[in-house]
């Protein structure tokens, strides 16, 4: 007698679904990443600007010890979460990065000249904007701060702007901030980076080479790579790099190719189905015989194997990151007392003038200008249905530097530089809130032609 499996039958949805699908809808529109950002920053301000505002900061500078590898790292959930759980979001930024340079929009020096080019004016000319308003002062610390750029914003004012814009802008802005990213990413490693410990430096090098080594030999189990990328990361933590560059470099070791060709994998899904669909009986389809239970599972190795790990994983930390780790950092740092009068200082304070046109003009001068010279000099062209008045709109946008500045900025600015900190913040947040309104209404009121 042949072993049986039992199917359940189609239910109607339990009070607990129903009760949760709202939420479920909501994180399935592309707004929702931006939308949970500005509640979380709301939330941040309202609290540090209540009768309980003290609290802000004490709670986030509360300690908790870890013991890692017979070490003991007593910090601030502020450094945890900068530290620790951004590392989570620089990996996600790496994946889509070497994602875009495989088989995206930067995957070939035509396609990509343009968005790199675009993305290089973007960050250029609003470092030199700041440096114009810094020079000669401590503030001048914050230059790399301007030049980010928010994908998540950015995304979710596209979304809001539906078909009122080309599909081709979105993957064009797309690439553009993942460019933009790979600079940032690049800015940080380089010129913030505290005393170099050498003998820990050796090691995460030591660390990265393995993970490359793995890769080669063919070792694709995520167990693997978790583990050697904890090792890089207390390494490159205890180096004086920043500890987040742990999760760019593990993104570049994670493999890439999938196990089978696209034409093997239809070819033996087929079979499989015909396989399941020859062993179907009549009847209600309550259980599924051997022959059945074995055709699933064949379906499933055949789908596991032509999913790359990169991909895997990128699927399996976005959602985490832009619902988690990135509304509990902006949580966590957007939080600036804006009691009237220190407000005044603050706004008209040249590091604050310094960022604000930096991302407000000195992104939309870069990208705009830098796009019409590729253009000019015939290196690359428009996307198609994409014009230069498209790529001003989209330069206004980009001036939402927000997460990446705002990770910047505590960079730049440690617990020595708490006014300048302050001042950076409130040039951010400004920039977010002109350059997401006339963005959005450039990209939705002038004509596309």
């Amino acid at each position: 007698m042949s072993m049986r499996f039992r199917l359940r039958k189609p239910r109607e949805h339990t009070l607990a679904e129903r009760l949760l699908q709202p939420f479920q809808e909501f994180l399935q529109t592309k707004t929702s990443g931006g939308i949970l950002l500005v509640g979380c920053t709301i939330i941040a301000l309202l609290w540090a600007n209540s009768p309980w505002a003290s609290s802000y900061p004490r709670f986030w500078e509360s300690h908790l010890s870890i013991s890692l590898f017979g070490f003991v790292l007593d910090e601030s959930l502020h450094t945890w979460i900068n530290d620790g759980l951004m590392t989570f979001f620089f990996l996600l930024v790496g994946l889509e990065i070497k994602r875009e340079l495989l088989v995206g929009e930067l995957s070939s020096a035509r396609q990509a000249v343009l968005p790199l080019l675009a993305a290089l004016g973007g960050a250029i000319f609003p470092a030199l904007i700041y440096t114009g308003w810094t020079l000669g002062t401590d503030a001048l610390r914050g230059w790399g701060i301007p030049m980010a750029t928010d994908i998540a914003f950015v995304l979710g004012i596209l979304a809001l702007l539906g078909n009122h814009i080309p599909q081709t802008l979105k993957i064009f802005l797309t690439a553009l901030a993942i460019a933009d990213d790979l600079l940032a990413v690049t800015v940080i490693a380089i010129f913030y980076t505290s005393n170099i410990s050498w003998v820990a430096l050796g090691a995460a090098v030591l660390l990265f080479l393995v993970l490359v080594l793995i890769n080669a030999l063919g070792v694709r189990h995520w167990l693997a790579y978790a583990l050697l990328g904890l090792l890089l990361w207390f390494a490159v933590f205890l180096s004086g790099v920043h500890a987040t560059i742990a999760g760019v470099l593990l993104a570049l070791t994670i493999p890439a190719r999938s196990r089978i060709a696209s034409t093997a994998f239809l070819r033996q899904s087929r079979e499989v189905l015909d396989e399941f669909e020859q062993a179907c009986a009549p009847g209600t389809g309550l259980y599924m015989d051997n022959r059945q239970q074995t055709a699933v599972q064949a379906l499933e190795t055949a789908c596991e194997r032509i999913q790359t790990p990169l991909q895997r994983i990128e699927h399996a930390l976005n959602d985490p990151v832009s619902y988690v780790i990135v509304p509990l950092f902006v949580l966590a740092n957007a939080g600036v007392n804006l009691n009237p009068g220190g407000l005044g200082l603050s706004l008209f304070s040249p590091v604050s003038l310094g960022v604000v046109t930096g991302l407000v003009i000195g992104k939309q001068l870069g990208i705009t200008l830098l796009s019409w010279l590729v253009v000019r000099l015939r290196w690359a062209e428009l996307p198609e249905g994409v014009t230069f008045r498209h790529i001003y709109g989209v330069g206004w946008l980009a001036g939402i530097g927000f997460t990446m500045s705002f990770f910047i900025a505590e960079l730049a600015f440690s617990s020595a530089y708490e006014t300048l900190l302050k001042d950076a913040k409130v040039g951010i947040l400004l920039a977010l809130l002109l350059s997401g309104v006339i963005g959005y209404l450039l990209l939705r009121w002038l004509p596309g032609r």
